[in-house]
């Protein structure tokens, strides 16, 4: 495989930045992925480096060097994820749980497949023209695809998540097979909340990818101002070929690692011994715990 790749985070008008990104690679597969820890609940920066890790490790374990099936990798990536979430807010007596959204993609065989939970995006672009974007889980998305007004809606209003203490909605996408040049970016709402989507493909069409995704986040914090969300970006071409794009940004190319290498930008993080006794069982468990826990705490409230 050969790609290059850039990842940029700003922190925008809030007081903290609760979004992660990174990816991980071995010589037949990529994984790329971006989670936005939702404000409003506990520790969403949490959360959101929690989903990353989860995926990271699970694809460490099971790229060996390639995935046997990564839409089926991608949809238990995610589940595992949640569940990690809702046993630390369980382990440590969280009354809320902490959430994020998710959005993740595997590139493997020339083919890129993907997953997303929320309203963080990925885009497809090629020469130009935008081939796929991901649809919001929100409530606004789902009233306009429905044709229906969404004036007064709020953008912010997610149906699901990851954390939450209902079961997530989730929806795995691809394969798309990529040819040269193609390229694919990942993001959170405050870059799409600012930037439209004919812009955004405008912009990874006449630019390499790093001075694509530095031009596209500045675009977003200056027109949010002050207010701006935090803004965060991982965009990947493939196969890629020019010299410019080459001295660019980060290219990578994994023919030369021999078949055991991982190599990962995602922070490390312990695989839990019980990841593969994750069932739903065990989920409804951890979210019964803690519904008991705010219904105490609300009773003696009274």
């Amino acid at each position: 495989m050969k790609f290059s790749v850039f990842q940029l985070s700003r922190r925008g008008g809030r007081e903290k930045n609760e979004d992660r990104m990174g990816y991980s690679y071995t010589r037949e597969a990529g994984l790329f992925a971006l989670a936005d820890g939702m404000g409003g609940h506990p520790e969403g920066e949490v959360a959101a480096q929690i989903a990353l890790q989860t995926l990271s490790a699970l694809f460490q374990r099971e790229a060996k060097p390639r995935l046997a099936q990564p839409p089926v990798f991608l949809a238990a990536g995610v589940m595992a994820a949640h569940h990690q979430i809702i046993r630390y807010a369980s382990e440590r007596g969280m009354l809320d749980t902490p959430r994020t959204t998710l959005v993740a993609a595997v590139l493997q065989a020339g083919e890129l497949h993907w997953v997303h939970c929320g309203d963080s995006r990925l885009y497809v672009v090629r020469d130009g023209v935008l081939l796929s974007r991901t649809r919001d889980h929100s409530y606004i998305e789902a009233q306009a695809n429905a044709g229906a007004p969404v004036e007064g809606l709020n953008r912010n209003v997610l149906f699901t998540c990851l954390g939450s203490t209902v079961r997530p909605m989730f929806d795995v996408g691809g394969p798309v097979r990529l040819a040269e040049g193609d390229k694919v970016l990942l993001c959170s709402d405050g870059l799409w909340s600012s930037v439209d989507d004919d812009a955004i493909a405008d912009a990874l069409a006449a630019l390499p990818v790093a001075d694509a995704v530095t031009a596209l986040v500045e675009q977003a914090l200056n027109t949010a101002g002050e207010h701006s969300d935090n803004v965060t970006v991982l965009a990947m071409e493939w196969e890629t070929t020019s010299e410019s794009a080459f001295q660019a940004s980060g290219f990578t190319e994994t023919e030369q690692m021999t078949e055991g290498v991982f190599a990962s930008t995602i922070q490390a993080g312990v695989v839990d011994p019980m990841l593969d006794d994750m069932d739903e069982a065990a989920i409804e468990r951890s979210i019964a715990e803690i519904n008991e826990a705010i219904a105490r705490t609300a009773a003696r409230r009274r």
